[in-house]
């Protein structure tokens, strides 16, 4: 089992770039999958990065690719979400989510919320325009 506490969140203004941190206990987390989701007021929860627990795959949302960056530290027990060029519509409550691998998902992290078992709390991203 993994427990995982995201940080890192703010109000920011349009264009302007954050880290978020999700710090993960337990002495397993390099075999985990780790992904980063985001809900909106009034949304669905999204699908936002993912990567693998070797960190040699990762995925991330089509609308979303050149401006998030996922990665991991795994000495540190640590994924991180960097974000860059914000924009008011990144405005949500951001998830960190780990899963075991399992057959394909050894080698490409998987992109929807039922293949991640553990979640943190969020952390708010508010960004102005």
């Amino acid at each position: 089992q993994v427990q995982l506490v995201e940080s890192g969140g703010g109000l920011v203004q349009a264009g302007d770039s954050l880290r978020l941190s999700c710090a993960a206990s337990g002495r397993t987390f390099s075999s985990y999958n780790m992904g980063w989701f985001r809900q909106a007021p009034g949304k669905e929860r999204e699908f936002v990065a993912a990567i693998t627990w070797s960190g040699k795959s990762t995925y991330y949302a089509d609308s979303l690719k050149g401006r998030f960056t996922i990665s991991r530290d795994d000495a540190k027990n640590t994924v991180y979400l960097q974000m860059d060029s914000l924009k008011p519509e990144d405005t949500a409550v951001y998830y960190c989510a780990a899963a075991l691998p399992n057959g394909d998902t050894y080698y490409s992290p998987a992109t929807t919320r039922r293949a991640y078992a553990y979640w943190g709390q969020g952390t708010q991203v508010a960004v102005s325009s």
